[in-house]
Order: C-alpha cells, then structure tokens, then sequence
C-alpha cells in the first residue's frame, strides 16, 4: 500500500488536494481511501457527501473518512484512561475534568496515526490519502512517537512497579483504583503501534510526505520550515504542489501586480525545495467541491501521471548527528564544481549560490545559536559542521 501525507499551511487547499488526488487514483484502477486527521473536518464539503467516523465508499475504487479521534482513544487508551478517571474522581476531581486531563498531551491527535497502521496491517486498500492538519500539528503529530517514548518508559513504567505492589495490598482493602494488567498490555501496545507506525512513514518506499502551498512569500517560508524538519525526523517528502495560481488567460489589469508577484515566488519556491518536483494548479473561477471540479483539480496537477508513483526519490538536504554530537547538514549537489559555491549564514537560514542559481534552507530550532565549524564540498555534496561555543551553555543557565 501506498501512503501519501498532504500537509501545509492552513487554508492553502490541503483538502482539495487530497480529495482530487484520492479521486485519481480510483479512477485509475487503484482501491483507495482519503482520511481526515484535521479535527475542522472539511473533506466531506470538498466531496459533497455525507462521511463520518468509519469508511463510506463514494464511488468504485474510492472510500472516505473523517477520523473520530475520541473514539480511537477509547479503544486504544480505554482501559487505563478509566483508571486514571476513577483515581482522579476519588480524589474529588470532577469526572468531566478528570477526563480531560488523563490524556497524554497529543495523544489524542496521535490516534489518527493508529487508523493508518490498521490500514496498512489489512492491505484492503492500494493507496491511502490522509489529508492532515495544518503544518504545526501535523509536525507535533508525525513526531509524537519519539516525543512520548520518554514519558511512557520512564513515568508509566515506575507507575506501573508500584501497581503491581499495590495491588494485593489494593484487594485487600477494596481499592479498585489500581489498574490491572491489560490496562498495562493496552498502553504498551498503543505505543508500540505508534512506532511502527512512525517507521512505516519513514519509508519512502510506501510512504510520501506532500506540502501543499500557495505562491505567497509567507506560505512559502513556513513550508520551507516544515520541510527541514520533516528531514529531521526522517520523513520523505516527494513533491512540492502549488496551488491557486492565477491563470495566464487572466488578462484584467486589476491581477497584473499579483500576477507579477506569484511568478517571482514561483522562482522562489524552486530556490527553496530544491530538486523536488513541482506540481502545479490554477486558481478555478468557481470552488472546488463535487466530484466535477475535484477532476478538473485532478487533471491540472497530475495530467496522465499516477499520483501514487513516488515522484522524488532522495534527499534535498539532511541533518545528522557525529560521534561528538554535532550537528552536520548535508546537501547534495551534483554537477556542482567547488569554485562555484558561495554561502551565507544568518541566524535561523542558510543561502547557498551555485553559479547563477541560489538555494535557501531554513534551520530548525536546535541550530540557530550554533557556529559553523566547517563547510567542505566532497563528492557532489557539501557537508556543513556546527559547533557550541564553549561557555555557551553556562552564560544561557
């Protein structure tokens, strides 16, 4: 099965996308499925049907949801959440907050992660379309495995020693809240789940991580910082698909300036992604919802191609860790000579020239205070070495 992820910006036409692509791959003999993990569900507006919390086909080949994440919390957190509830109530917390606040902290976005597995697990379907949430949570989302390893091996492990103390003394007193071992055995395998979950989405060969963008500077820059941290948690992203550009057939002086600007930031999404392939699709005179208009979206994007090929198959840049624990970002450049290079650094963004062409990658978080080291240029790639100043750590406490 093939999984392709749509994620960018919120309002610059995920879902449109989503549904369009999903269409075109039923149309082309593909058993598929198109799922919302946005918890503002607007799929089944783009679709002009009714979905809900479980698979509705619409059309041959073609199946729908908008994922209920309350209901996958209480297969997947049930048993221990009830625990957690009735510890919380006896301890003069209203139920109702009780509740709430018994949630691991994005877990309940997490469970979108756990339809996918089960999807993939039953290989009923060819291809998987999950239109996701805007970036920010959709980057909490995808690195929600690693963020919650800690917390599970750490706390719920020590909490889970001392149950199993207590719960003879527990029997003895008629205390109920000290959950058993299937509690225990729901919570381990709802976070193993989420790790083969997370490394199936690292697998370009069956998953593809898409950005959907506009051709506005702010979009793009944002996308640009999705993009690098996509990288850094291992995902692959395959393709850049540009939405809602203005027609050349638009000849009204009122678009002009706008058209001007939308063909320079065209040029900027090509120094920002790279190699990456670039889709494109027209601003519609009409919005696009029903199935008539999802194809017209559909033909605009893929023309004859089949949306579920993997379009990309590297690495437009990566970062990676030494055995001293520095950083390194790597970019390859093939056909590049080293004379024709140029860097430029400031705090949060690297530009590199390579003859008349430029390349912009934004840099996550945990660079922007660390020096370059070194950049060398070996075998059509330039490595980039980043280094702590010394004292650093000690003048930020």
């Amino acid at each position: 099965m093939r999984v392709i992820v749509h994620t960018g910006k919120g309002g610059v036409g995920k879902t449109s996308i989503s549904a369009a692509t999903a269409l075109r791959c039923a149309e082309m003999g593909l058993k598929t499925i198109v799922i919302s993990t946005d918890t503002a569900h607007s799929l089944a507006d783009s679709l002009e049907a009714k979905i809900g919390p479980e698979p509705v086909q619409l059309a041959d080949n073609l199946w729908a949801q908008e994922v209920d994440a309350r209901y996958s919390m209480d297969k997947y957190w049930g048993l221990f959440q009830k625990y957690m509830v009735a510890l919380f109530s006896r301890n003069g917390v209203d139920d109702i907050v009780a509740e709430e606040v018994t949630i691991l902290p994005g877990l309940e976005e997490g469970a979108h992660l756990l339809w996918i597995n089960k999807y993939f697990n039953e290989g009923e379907f060819d291809v998987l379309i999950v239109d996701a949430a805007p970036t920010a949570e959709t980057l909490r989302l995808l690195s929600l495995p690693d963020v919650t390893r800690w917390w599970f091996e750490r706390v719920l492990s020590l909490t889970r020693g001392a149950a199993k103390l207590l719960r003879p003394i527990g029997r003895l007193v008629k205390n109920d809240n000290i959950p058993d071992e299937a509690a225990w055995e729901q919570v381990q395998e709802l976070f193993k789940t989420l790790d083969r979950v997370r490394d199936l989405l690292a697998d370009p060969e069956v998953a593809s991580m898409r950005l959907v963008v506009n051709p506005e500077k702010m979009v793009i820059k944002e996308t640009q910082r999705t993009y690098t941290y996509l990288n850094l948690y291992g995902y692959a992203t395959d393709a850049i698909l540009c939405n809602r550009i203005i027609p050349d057939e638009v000849t009204d002086p009122y678009f002009a300036m706008a058209k001007d600007r939308q063909k320079e930031n065209l040029g900027l999404i090509g120094e920002a992604f790279g190699e990456l392939p670039l889709l494109k699709a027209p601003l519609f005179g009409q919005e696009v919802t029903g199935m008539d208009a999802l194809k017209k979206l559909a033909d605009s994007l893929y023309g004859d191609q089949n949306p579920a090929e993997q379009m990309f198959a590297g690495k437009t840049h990566t970062i990676e860790q030494d055995e001293a624990g520095n950083y390194i970002l790597l970019v390859p450049l093939p056909f590049a000579e080293k004379d024709d290079l140029d860097l430029y650094r400031s705090r949060d963004e690297i530009t590199l020239r390579v003859g008349p062409y430029r390349r912009n990658i934004v840099l996550p978080y945990a660079l922007w205070d660390l020096e370059i080291a070194d950049a060398k240029f070996d075998e059509s790639r330039l490595r980039i070495r980043f280094f702590e100043k010394r004292g650093e750590k000690q003048r930020a406490k």
